[in-house]
């Protein structure tokens, strides 16, 4: 049987960050679709 960790949500922001910060995909994806709702922003 699998041992549960439980985490507190700051805990799970922190490691998603971290895993995100090592994804460069993700990132790309993630700056395209704020630069996105920035420039809808701005119209």
């Amino acid at each position: 049987m699998r041992k549960s960790r439980k985490f507190t949500f700051e805990q799970l922001v922190i490691e998603n960050k971290r895993q995100l910060l090592n994804d460069q995909k993700a990132m790309e994806k993630i700056e395209k679709k704020l630069e996105e709702r920035i420039l809808k922003k701005a119209e």
